[in-house]
């Protein structure tokens, strides 16, 4: 039996910008090997594999090379295609059952909310591979369960890095967050995302990384809702909002390709 197969670029209102993700509808779970290889053959930073249950969904995420714990571009992607699909109304919310606990996601005309967990940054010292491989000296270093965050003197410094990708994997994260505040009055601050370890070298608008810039801009500038830029070549634009320890992230999507994996489980 065929499996619905879509192509989703989220964090967007247009196709070919944003972040494309592959979602996979499943009916039922499928061998970890086989996801693994779909997301390799996708050759996307993400692909999803949502499968119903009573309660709601179960949700994982793999990047070609590895799964992972936590992905705000492909939960939007699923919530928007199970919308779109008619797999749920309007009003109601998508409930995904994750490795990184219960997510909720909501659609406010063509606009999704996502409700994640703060991913705080603890101020620590840069290892050397970090310098090294960005080539300056942050103003800012810290470092939450899954990355680095650094903060860089100006949008120009973070727009013209060329990182040492090989120097950034050998960091002991999933990636490297970039960050500096905005020149674009549209927006309150923005953002690169490195993480080569797990086959990506840059990202091009990453959900889940706002779970740990959310809180850092929050202290910078004593505000809790922000209009964030992620300044890759594709651009994405995430609006944030802080409540304690939960983030908020909305943003649009656009899907770009519908199909059928053919491959059996």
């Amino acid at each position: 039996m065929p499996t619905p197969l879509y192509q989703v670029d989220a964090f967007t209102d247009k196709p070919f910008a944003g972040n494309p993700a592959a979602v996979c509808l499943l009916d039922r779970d499928a061998d970890e090997a086989w996801m693994q290889n779909v997301a390799m053959e996708m050759n996307l930073s993400e692909t999803a594999f949502v499968v119903p249950r009573d309660d709601g969904f179960d949700l994982r995420w793999f990047t070609p090379n590895i799964e992972v714990d936590l992905c705000g571009h492909a939960t939007l992607a699923a919530a928007h295609i199970l919308y779109e699909q008619h797999k749920l109304a309007t009003d109601q919310p998508a409930r995904f059952h994750t490795r990184s606990g219960q997510l909720i996601a909501t659609r406010n005309d063509d606009i999704i909310s996502l409700d994640f967990p703060a991913e705080i940054a603890e101020p620590c010292e840069p290892p050397p591979m970090l310098i090294d491989g960005l080539g300056l000296t942050p103003t800012w270093v810290g470092q939450n369960r899954m990355d680095y965050l650094v903060e860089v003197a100006s949008p120009d410094v973070l727009r013209q890095l060329k990182p040492d990708f090989p120097l950034i994997a050998e960091l002991a994260a999933r990636g490297l967050i970039v960050t500096a505040a905005s020149d674009d009055p549209e927006f309150d601050f923005m953002s690169r995302y490195f993480a080569p370890a797990f086959g990506i070298d840059e990202d091009p608008a990453t959900g889940s990384t706002h779970c740990c810039l959310g809180p850092y801009w929050q202290r910078q500038l004593n505000k809790t809702e922000f209009v964030a830029r992620q300044v890759s070549k594709r651009g994405g634009t995430i609006h944030v909002s802080v409540h304690e320890n939960r983030i908020h992230l909305a943003g649009h999507a656009v899907t770009t390709l519908t199909g059928q994996l053919t491959v059996p489980m």
